[in-house]
C-alpha cells in the first residue's frame, strides 16, 4: 500500500513511539535527526534497537541525519532491525545523495525531503535514475526559510510565500517525473483540523498522494483525505468501463461529460488508491 499519512515520532521518547504505534498511520518515520538533540541521539538508536518484533501495522521508516553529518555513520546501525521498511533522508540536494546513502545500505526503500537547502531546489529532475532505490519525496519550508534567511516563509495574507509554494510544486513534478511517490510536508497547528483537512484536500487534488504528520491526531484527516470519496470511485469506474467497451476511442461522454484517454489515466489512478486504502 502506498502509504497516506506518514507520521513523525520522537525516537528518544518511549511514550511517544507508543502513541504512535497504536495510531492509524500508514508509515511511521522514527526520528533521529531534528527532534532528538544531539546529547539524545545515542539513547535514541538504542530504543529503536530494542523495539518489539511486530506482524500488520504501519510500515516503519528512520529518518536518519544528512549525510555528512557527524550523527549519520552511527545512524546507520538501526537499519539491521529486521521491521525498518525504509530510510528517511533529510537535506537531500540530488539523486547523488540517494545513489550515495544506497551504496551502504543496498536495496532499502529511500524517501528523500527535497527542498530543505537552496542547492535542492535545482536538483529535482536528477532524482529520475534508474536502479535508485528511491521510493517517495517529500518537501519541506522550516530548514530552508531558515537557510535562506527569511523571516517567514508566509506571506501577508498567511499563505506559503512563492519561494515555499515553488518549492512545494518542484517536488511534486520532480517525484512524478522520477515514478516515485510524491508526499506532500507537514501541517505545523495539529489543533487545527479544519485548514488541515484544507490543505490535505488541496494536496490530493494537485497530485501528491500522502502527507507528512507531526501528531497521530493528524492521521484521521490526512487519511480521509487521501481515500478517494465513493463517488469518486464510481465515477472512476464508469470511465474505465466506457473506455473497456471502446477501447478504440480517443473521447468518450461519461456522465454527460466529455472524457479522453488522460482522465482514463487518472480514473485509474484514483481505483488503484481505492484498492490500496
Amino acid at each position: 500500500m502506498t502509504p497516506r499519512s506518514w507520521l513523525f515520532v520522537p525516537a528518544d521518547s518511549e511514550k511517544k513511539i507508543a502513541k504512535a504505534l497504536d495510531s492509524d498511520a500508514d508509515a511511521l518515520i522514527f526520528d533521529l535527526e531534528d527532534s532528538v538533540v544531539p546529547a539524545q541521539k545515542a539513547a535514541a538508536r538504542d530504543i529503536l534497537k530494542h523495539l518489539p518484533k511486530r506482524s500488520g501495522g504501519p510500515e516503519w521508516w528512520v529518518r536518519v541525519n544528512p549525510l555528512g553529518s557527524e550523527h549519520h555513520k552511527d545512524d546507520m546501525d538501526v537499519l539491521g532491525i529486521a521491521d525498518i521498511h525504509g530510510i528517511v533522508l533529510p537535506k537531500a540536494e540530488s539523486g547523488t545523495d540517494v545513489i550515495q546513502l544506497s551504496h551502504r545500505t543496498g536495496t532499502i526503500p529511500i524517501h528523500a525531503i527535497v527542498t530543505e537547502t537552496p542547492a535542492s531546489l535545482f536538483g529535482l529532475l536528477s532524482y529520475r535514475q534508474p536502479g535508485s532505490p528511491l521510493a517517495a519525496m517529500s518537501w519541506g519550508a522550516e530548514d530552508l526559510s531558515a537557510a535562506l534567511g527569511a523571516s517567514s516563509k508566509y506571506d501577508e495574507n498567511g499563505a506559503l510565500s512563492f519561494t515555499y509554494q515553488l518549492a512545494r510544486s518542484l517536488c511534486l513534478a520532480g517525484a512524478v517525473a522520477a515514478g516515485v511517490q510524491p508526499v506532500d510536508g507537514v501541517f505545523a497547528d495539529f489543533r487545527d483540523d479544519a485548514g488541515l483537512r484544507y490543505e490535505a484536500e488541496a494536496a490530493a487534488r494537485e497530485g501528491f498522494t500522502g502527507k507528512l504528520a507531526i501528531h497521530p491526531a493528524q492521521v484521521p484527516v490526512i487519511n480521509a483525505a487521501f481515500s478517494p470519496s465513493a463517488d469518486e470511485v464510481r465515477h472512476a469506474e464508469a470511465i474505465v468501463a466506457a473506455f473497456e467497451a471502446e477501447p478504440n476511442a480517443g473521447v468518450l461522454s461519461v456522465d454527460g461529460k466529455m472524457v479522453d484517454r488522460p482522465h482514463l489515466v487518472q480514473a485509474q489512478r484514483v481505483l488503484e488508491r481505492s484498492r490500496a486504502g
